[in-house]
């Protein structure tokens, strides 16, 4: 493992980042200048935007073959989102939590996390399955434009235009300095998610991980820095609402979105390894359908359920070092995970979920 290495990851990690502000930043302003109004800019524009690290890694690592960090980018992001932003930002502050996001988006997340499963449990993501994806995140894009004008946004409506700065006047030549934001911010995520990918492949490698395992933990993080930093900057200004929901959505779009393209661009069939098919997409699912019991209970993230998040993000990387480094432990920790915890957990979970609705009645 070189110096280079480390040089790699960091600069492919700051350079996404600033590619995914830059291009948020100048898309969301281009597009007001073309009337669209900022609550469909915040809906597509900074929903897209802040998957935009997950899409241009997975993307990337689909053209060069890395299929298993293509798959563990975007699984991995998944359960980071929840078990690790949800639980940081929960103790930063309780965070609210809407009731359509409950109704309608936590279920959809749910049902992409199932349908993306299924499609993967022949072995591969082919480019029909790719199709289909983008199809479905597409059909829910529209979805939100349509919805979002049947309801009266002007809350949200000035949230986006206070953090964009769309009431500003317009500057001269505002178009192309807006246009250029853009192109930068693409070329950034370019040449980040090619620093990160040849940074995490020599990482991997020279520890004895899986490449897997790697896009599970370090890329998944890394790629997750924008949603971590947009729901705790929602959570100390109070906007606790859209701090839920930016995870919520991320996870939609990175299963739809990110594995959409990555399957349209491959030259093959992305491969989708048997590990990540027994216990991966599992964890992810099982994360997705805690959120519902958990939300339900009170319309609110307590500080005691980041901590019980927070606590099993750290047993879930873990279990993967350990089994990735073959050490005996591993199938001892992951039959206690499996036999005591988690179905402590579920009863634990029902028992909230069942008090909350006899309250609610």
């Amino acid at each position: 493992m070189t110096l280079m290495t480390f040089v790699y990851l960091i600069a492919g990690l700051v350079l996404l980042v600033a590619g995914a502000e830059v291009l948020v930043r100048g898309a969301a302003k281009l597009a007001a200048q073309f009337g669209i109004s900022p609550l469909i800019i915040g809906l597509t524009v900074v929903a897209f935007g802040t998957s935009a690290p997950e899409t241009a890694v997975s993307v990337q690592a689909a053209l060069n073959g890395s299929g298993d960090i293509a798959i563990g980018n975007v699984v991995g992001s998944n359960i980071a989102n929840v078990l690790l932003i949800l639980g940081m930002t929960a103790l930063v502050a309780p965070l609210i939590v809407s009731r359509q996001l409950i109704r309608l988006d936590v279920p959809i997340m749910i049902g992409a996390s199932l349908a993306t499963y299924g499609l993967a449990l022949d072995g591969a993501l082919s480019r029909l399955d790719g199709i289909l994806l983008f199809a479905a995140v597409v059909a829910y894009t529209l979805f939100l434009i349509i919805s979002s004008r049947r309801e009266n946004a002007a809350t949200t409506n000035d949230e986006f235009t206070k953090e964009f700065g769309l009431n500003e006047p317009a500057k001269p030549y505002a178009g192309l300095i807006n246009a250029a934001l853009v192109i930068g911010g693409l070329v950034l995520l370019v040449v980040g998610s090619n620093f990160l990918v040849e940074g995490a492949v020599a990482l991997a490698r020279a520890l004895g991980l899986s490449e897997l395992v790697i896009g599970l933990t370090v890329i998944a993080i890394g790629t997750s820095l924008p949603e971590l930093a947009t729901s705790i900057l929602a959570a100390i200004r109070g906007e606790r609402d859209i701090a839920v929901g930016n995870i919520v959505g991320s996870n939609i779009f990175n299963l739809l979105c990110v594995l959409g393209l990555s399957s349209l661009v491959s030259p093959q069939a992305i491969a989708v390894s048997p590990t990540a098919l027994a216990f991966d997409f599992p964890v992810m699912i099982a994360v997705a359908v805690a959120c519902l019991p958990i939300f339900f209970a009170g319309y609110c993230i307590n500080r005691w359920e980041g901590v019980l998040f927070l606590g099993y993000y750290v047993a879930y990387t873990l279990y993967l070092i350990l089994a990735s480094t073959g050490r005996p432990f591993a199938n001892t920790f992951g039959d206690a995970m499996l036999g005591y915890v988690l179905p402590l957990t579920a009863v634990t979970l029902i028992v909230i979920a069942g008090r909350a609705w006899k309250t609610q009645r």
